[in-house]
């Protein structure tokens, strides 16, 4: 059976009285071997705050990476922070709310409501299918729920609520529900079902390093014409008409706290194939996760360690871990960017110190000089194209970037899948492999006869004259043929 572990951020917030259980503390978890290493392990996430990038953020993040069967998941997380995600998703409980708010309410002119469920029970008569139904969409232990009138009862915001405001009449409501789950086999709700053939591409006219130029996108329509699929350019404005598509494919840089993660999450909500898919995001775009999984899975990267902003012993041991320079990253840095080296302890500290004002956790790697890193880009498991990206001039990254904006990059060379190293290719497909069935771009440096996994990204660059420098025009009808397969798939079930 697996074991269960409860993650608190302070023990206090464990009540004597609450249920026998394994507790942990947040910040053991995330630093203690012996959590990287446990199997088949269930994690009750009970952090005071899930903020982006904070410790509890972290918990279910590396929960993830290692295989732990976690509530709530970094997906939960992420759309409880957005309405505009949430919001979509809870359309189809107004029968359910209907039914259940008779008895709370009699008539309109009551107050507004505020409902506090556990593990999907709630004891407030009425409201207990309601309950169950609203934790199958979001997987969180405790969530609070405010409903408004406005014309009728409705929802008007889904949070996830803190064990540390449990009042004293709903703990025994908490603890019955815990150990109820307790005994529960845990269950991952079904997907929805879908639909067929016009492909929205995203994109941003204004960005200054998009992933695709605009003669790739437009190389994207016309192979869109030669296939049968109708292609239209999308920008951010265009959310609301989202559902107009079969499709999305996202040329805009990601992140998670940001527009085109929403699009991601709304594509997936109502049944359109999607690529990048929020998983592949939220996963890709936080290089803390990508260290974890890698390491847990045995793939190469440099010498790695995660660094905490409340643990000054971390920075005191670093040295004896990694000798100068150290590269600090912050989680979700990119295009080198929130990329730092440091050559000294005072530097470390100092920059460090800078970081940990954006993040509770940073990464810590190993610096390896190389010309150039590899690029492999992967659709649906299957290696597509080659790169090396080289170090800009009299610089140590591909790309440097200046205090007002500018930046300058190095060269590139495209190169055929079979020319490349057996074993640069193959650990990229491993790599991949672990994200899932998407669109990536693996990073990798190789060092005499050592291959190493820098990151894994989520939507890859594919540029006119660079990506497609080797199989032109097959390039982007490869693309597009991947979204008809899948749009078939979908058709026929």
């Amino acid at each position: 059976m697996a074991a269960q572990i409860v993650i608190v951020e302070k023990k206090a917030d464990w009540k004597p009285h609450f249920p026998d259980a394994t507790v942990v503390l947040a910040e053991d978890y995330v630093s203690r071997q012996e959590y990287f290493n446990l199997l088949d392990a269930r994690v009750l996430n009970f952090c005071r705050s899930y903020r982006y990038l904070s410790l509890g953020y972290y918990c279910s993040l590396l929960a993830e990476a290692r295989s732990h069967k976690v509530i709530p998941s970094v997906k939960t997380i992420a759309d409880l922070q957005s309405k505009s995600i949430y919001g979509l998703s809870i359309e189809d409980l107004h029968e359910t709310i209907k039914r259940s708010i008779k008895p709370a309410a009699e008539s309109p002119a009551e107050s507004p409501l505020t409902l506090d469920i556990y593990f999907g029970q709630c004891e407030l008569e009425g409201f207990q299918e309601f309950a169950r139904q609203i934790f199958d969409l979001f997987r969180c232990p405790i969530l609070r729920v405010d409903f408004k009138i406005d014309g009728r009862w409705q929802i008007s915001t889904v949070r996830a609520g803190n064990i540390q405001n449990i009042s004293r009449e709903g703990e025994a409501a908490f603890i019955k529900a815990f150990n109820w789950y307790s005994t529960q086999r845990w269950r991952t709700p079904k997907a929805k079902s879908f639909g067929r053939y016009d492909l929205a591409i995203l994109h941003d006219p204004q960005e200054k390093l998009p992933p695709s130029d605009s003669r790739a996108l437009q190389k994207f329509v016309n192979a869109g014409k030669k296939l049968g699929v109708e292609i239209e350019l999308i920008t951010r404005k265009d959310f609301p008409r989202l559902g107009e598509y079969d499709a999305l494919f996202i040329r805009e840089t990601t992140e998670v706290k940001h527009h085109t993660y929403r699009f991601s999450r709304r594509a997936e909500n109502e049944g359109i194939v999607v690529i990048d898919d929020p998983d592949s995001i939220m996963k890709c775009t936080n290089k803390i996760y990508l260290a974890e999984l890698l390491t847990a899975n045995r793939i190469p990267i440099p010498r790695t360690e995660i660094l905490k902003a409340d643990n000054r012993e971390d920075l005191a041991s670093l040295e004896s871990k990694i000798p100068y320079p150290v590269v600090l990253k912050i989680p979700d840095s990119s295009f080198s960017r929130g990329v730092h080296r440091v050559a000294t302890p005072e530097e470390l500290r100092e920059t460090a110190s800078k970081l940990f004002a954006d993040s509770d956790v940073i990464l810590a790697q190993e610096y390896m000089y190389t010309d150039f890193d590899w690029r492999i880009g992967i659709l649906n498991r299957r290696a597509l194209f080659a790169c090396q990206y080289f170090m800009s001039r009299r610089h140590w990254q591909i790309m440097k970037h200046g205090p007002s904006g500018e930046y300058t990059e190095g060269a590139h060379k495209t190169w055929p899948i079979e020319e490349v190293p057996e074993e640069v290719v193959g650990i990229a497909l491993k790599a991949a492999d672990l994200i899932g069935d998407g669109f990536y771009g693996v990073d990798l440096k190789q060092h005499g006869e050592r291959v190493v996994v820098i990151e894994i990204n989520d939507n890859p660059n594919v540029d006119s004259g660079v990506e497609d420098k080797c199989l032109g025009d097959e390039l982007y009808r490869t693309i597009i043929q991947e979204f008809i397969r899948r749009l078939d798939i979908m058709m026929s079930i």
